[in-house]
């Protein structure tokens, strides 16, 4: 895959890998993309921009 790279710290980078094995998947790309689908589908379900903003805070992602 030739796109952006994300950087994770070591330790997450093996808890990471650790579950895309555990749960079968072909990489730890595929089970990032796939998370993150998820996570942004759950995040999209809501009807406004300040919805969105309020789940955000709420998950600790923006302040």
């Amino acid at each position: 895959m030739f796109g952006p790279k994300i950087k994770l710290d070591k330790d997450l980078y093996a808890r990471v890998k650790k579950f895309a094995d555990l749960a079968g998947y072909s990489s730890v790309e595929e089970f990032v993309g796939h998370v993150l689908e998820k996570e942004l589908a759950q995040i999209g379900e809501s009807d406004s921009e300040e919805e969105i903003k309020k789940k955000l805070q709420g998950l600790g992602y923006i302040s």
